[in-house]
């Protein structure tokens, strides 16, 4: 069953109006009046405002029907009918009712033909251009802010533009969408070709053993794209290689033994994999916008980010970021503003409430132990021991408490803000252990750096001559200094599972917080199918 666009449901108004019948109707170019066109704009209710007025200021003059306007007709036919390669949803734009109701353009059923391709020329060009879904009807901790241009422009701009340079451009012009757009195709091709073959029993293979699961591993690895590895049962030097460089893509740890985790992410099927590709298109058009010459992208499935100069990769650094269970970082985009070198922690509310006035019930020195002090709303500093703490719970205790600045500090040495309602930011951390960790969610949202030295060097080089000396000589007052940057720096938190490595390889990743999962159902109830191609 194919699900219908909300805002088509105004074609069945307008046909009603016009008496159009869009099946059998003659080859027709006569345009319609001025009047009738709107008549059949002015009652149509899935049209805007902003639509009725474009049509108000050009005196209704049709852009879709007439002998004038073919060309741009026949571009937005051509368009819609090629939306399945965009992963978009074909069954919402109707090519079939709408190069039916094109082809007939005298009088009442021209005018309801026009304002129908108005409303299908409008869910097209949003739905490329910046997406299918809204984030956060999705996923509320998706707080991304997809571009959307009025839909004023987008008529005026088709109205005026080459019709087929109009819809090329509507076309997101980052290059991750052009190779997302291949990988789609790629994995389409061998889902109908019956997918990467065999799965893997889980069973661990390792170097030099020999097994018909080692076969299994040759075949569906060269399903993939890994080259031709042959039927050979042995586990090799050369296919040693190929696991290792698996592994990388995949974000495991580049052993060479194949265990449980590697097994399972090698299992996963074409059709998961085409899955998260389409995902990923769709995320790749909430972000259609100039990223700015140098921004920050964190990747939050993959645990790492990037600074990215005129798009190139110049610095990047792995990361910890939220627990899976609780705490997880949401996406959002903003701009980075500045550094504050020696940080003080002011604990957040719910870490206060919840995890240190249990523990100060039976402990009250363990903040002094700590470097941390429990303040009044005053600020004052307040002894825990002096207090009645068995009448507060994590609703009503009234006390903040703060750590000072410290090597044992929460935050490290260093925090990157980009002041935000989530109080999410990037900072330094005493627990570096965690980052030789394969999966690191372990935060309480902020997300932690392991190079976070090298990462404030970066920064600063736009505004000094000297950035190490300069952070270390702030670093040694052993005081909190604000610094900040001369020119701020859009950062985009995004959770990108399907996505490519500056060498030119596309990398999956899990889907730690379950979004991949909650994308598609979305995208699939709006319409969204996996394709395949056959032979």
């Amino acid at each position: 069953m194919i699900l219908i666009h909300k805002k088509l449901a105004g074609f069945a108004a307008a046909t009603a109006i016009a008496s159009l019948t869009i099946f059998a109707a003659p080859a027709v170019h006569a345009k319609p009046s001025k009047a009738l066109v709107a008549a059949a704009v002015n009652a149509d209710k899935s049209l805007s405002a902003e639509a009725k007025q474009f049509y108000a200021q050009r005196n209704f003059q049709p852009i879709w029907v007439g002998n004038k306007n073919k060309a741009r007709a026949k571009a937005l036919i051509e368009a819609v009918s090629a939306s399945g390669f965009h992963g978009l949803p074909s069954g919402q734009y109707q090519v079939a009712q709408l190069k039916s109701a094109l082809s007939n353009q005298r009088g009442d059923a021209g005018a309801a033909a026009e304002a129908f391709a108005t409303q299908i020329f409008l869910n097209y060009a949003h739905d490329l251009s910046s997406g299918v879904l809204e984030p956060k009807k999705v996923d509320r901790e998706i707080a991304v802010q997809p571009p959307r241009r009025s839909e004023m422009a987008l008529l005026d701009a088709i109205s005026r533009s080459s019709p087929s340079g109009f819809f090329k451009a509507l076309v997101p012009q980052h290059p991750e969408y052009a190779r997302l757009l291949k990988e789609k195709q790629r994995l389409e091709r061998l889902v109908g070709q019956g997918g990467f073959g065999d799965r893997i029993p889980s069973a661990t293979l390792k170097p030099g053993t020999s097994s018909k699961n080692v076969a299994r591993m040759r075949a569906r690895l060269s399903a993939m794209g890994y080259g031709r590895l042959g039927v050979d049962a042995a586990y090799d030097g050369g296919l040693v290689k190929v696991v290792q460089q698996f592994q990388t893509d995949h974000g495991l740890k580049a052993d060479g033994v194949v265990g449980p985790g590697t097994i399972k992410v090698m299992n996963a099927s074409a059709e998961q994999r085409l899955k998260q590709v389409l995902v990923n298109l769709e995320r790749e058009r909430w972000m259609n916008r100039s990223r700015g010459k140098r921004h920050i992208v964190v990747n939050l499935a993959d645990f790492s980010f990037n600074v990215y100069d005129n798009d190139r990769v110049t610095f990047t650094s792995i990361t910890v970021i939220g627990k899976v269970s609780k705490d997880r970082t949401p996406e959002f985009h903003d701009q980075m503003t500045h550094m504050v070198v020696n940080p003080t922690w002011h604990v957040p509310r719910s870490i206060t409430g919840k995890e240190y006035l249990p523990i100060l019930k039976k402990d009250p020195g363990f903040l002094a132990r700590r470097g941390m002090r429990m303040v009044n709303s005053s600020g004052k500093a307040v002894n825990p021991a002096s207090v009645n703490l068995a009448k507060y719970n994590a609703k009503n205790f009234p006390y903040s408490i703060k750590q000072k600045p410290s090597k044992s500090n929460a935050l490290g040495l260093v925090k990157f803000m980009f002041p935000n309602k989530y109080n999410i930011y990037l900072h330094d951390t005493p627990s570096k252990s965690l980052f030789s960790r394969e999966v690191r969610a372990f935060s309480h949202g902020c997300v932690r750096v392991q190079k976070p030295f090298e990462f404030a060097y970066k920064l600063l080089e736009k505004q000094t001559s000297d950035p190490k000396g300069a952070f270390h000589g702030w670093l040694k007052t052993g005081r909190e200094q604000y610094v900040n940057l001369q020119q701020p720096v859009p950062i985009y938190l995004n959770y990108r599972t399907a996505f490519f490595k500056e060498n030119g390889r596309v990398n999956y990743r899990n889907d730690i917080y379950g979004r991949d999962k909650t994308i598609f159902n979305a995208l699939s109830k709006a319409g969204v199918a996996l394709q395949s191609v056959q032979g």
